[in-house]
């Protein structure tokens, strides 16, 4: 048995389709007349194109890939319709894009993201004898919890070089600007796309547009395994710590 199925075998079933979410049968895309040719031409190349793999090596990208699957879990998008995530985030340090900020004694964040995928491997194996990829989720979800909470399970090292919290707000931020600023999360969401040129009508009481679609119920259970359903808050390294 392959370590892919290996890991199937821990995970519950999750229902996959084209698009899930609360606006069924709702699409962006289907606004696309409206837009400006640029704004058009932005959004289909992110559709369209997944930038390919040029800032991270063949295994530290495997890894990230690993990370995002829980830190931002897809198993209810289809194969066809999930997000590339990891290729986004690469594109942004392949170009040494930034978003002009950053914290006293963090690492840019080129360094930052090497450093973190070698601390969570090296948890991994500190911990199961085998790197990230080769666990099962529910071991996944306790080291990435630890450094939810600003408390990591080891590669201590690593960690003496940049606080925990720091890095865990960089990675779930770019994941979640990788994810939501795609339209098949605009899917999910019920978000109209771009107002330019149209612009919105209907700004009070929360009434829907004309191309928009009512909300309906999404029944949707984190998988049994998952330490992530419930809301802890994030823990912070103090003066002092690390």
């Amino acid at each position: 048995m392959s370590v892919g199925e290996q890991r199937l075998l821990n995970v519950t079933a999750v229902e996959q389709r084209a698009q899930p979410g609360y606006y069924p049968g709702f699409s962006t895309l289907k606004q696309q007349k409206f837009w400006d040719a640029k704004t058009r031409a932005v959004i289909l190349d992110r559709v369209q194109n997944v930038p390919p793999i040029r800032f991270f090596s063949g295994e530290e990208a495997g890894v990230l890939e690993a990370i995002c699957e829980r830190v931002l879990p897809q198993d209810d998008r289809d194969d066809a319709h999930k997000i590339a995530i990891v290729p986004q985030i690469d594109r942004r340090l392949y170009e040494d894009s930034k978003n002009g900020n950053r914290y006293e004694g963090m690492p840019g964040d080129r360094e930052a993201f090497r450093l973190g995928i070698q601390a969570i491997d090296e948890m991994s194996r500190e911990a199961h004898g085998r790197g990230f990829r080769e666990i099962g989720v529910r071991e996944q979800d306790e080291i990435l919890l630890s450094l939810h909470d600003a408390k990591p399970s080891g590669a201590h090292e690593i960690w003496e070089r940049m606080r925990v919290d720091r890095f865990w707000a960089l990675l779930v931020t770019d994941c979640c600007e990788a994810y939501y600023s795609h339209p098949f999360a605009w899917d999910e969401i019920g978000f109209g796309g771009p107002a330019y040129p149209r612009a919105y009508m209907r700004l009070e009481r929360g009434e829907a547009e004309p191309w928009e679609v009512d909300e309906e119920r999404y029944e949707w259970q984190a998988p049994e395994e998952s330490l992530s359903d419930g809301y802890t808050p994030l823990g912070q390294v103090r003066e002092g710590e690390r």
